[in-house]
C-alpha cells in the first residue's frame, strides 16, 4: 500500500534496534511503555508479542501496564489491559 513506508520501517528502524546501547529486551520495555502513554492500540498487539520473545515476562508487561496508569492515564492502562489479555491468551 505504502512502499516508501515500507522501505523505511524495514530500513532505519531495524537499525535502531540493534543499536548497542539497549538490549532488545529493554528496547522492548521502552517501546511498550510510549505506546502505551500515547494510547497507540494498533502496534501494542506486535510489541507486546515482541517484548514476550525477548524475554520480557507478562507480569512485568502488566507491572509497566499498571505504573504507566497514574503517568499517562488510567484509560490508555486499561485500553492496553485489554490488549494484554488477548496476547497473553
Amino acid at each position: 500500500m505504502a512502499p516508501a513506508l515500507e522501505k523505511y520501517a524495514h530500513g532505519p528502524l531495524v537499525a535502531l534496534w540493534r543499536r548497542p546501547g539497549l538490549t532488545p529486551r529493554d528496547r522492548n520495555m521502552v517501546t511498550i511503555a510510549a505506546l502505551i502513554a500515547r494510547n497507540q492500540m494498533i502496534a501494542m498487539p506486535y510489541h507486546f508479542n515482541l517484548a514476550l520473545d525477548n524475554g520480557v515476562k507478562p507480569r512485568e508487561i502488566s507491572e509497566i501496564i499498571t505504573h504507566l496508569a497514574f503517568y499517562s492515564g488510567w484509560a490508555n492502562a486499561m485500553a492496553a489491559v485489554a490488549v494484554a489479555k488477548d496476547v497473553f491468551a
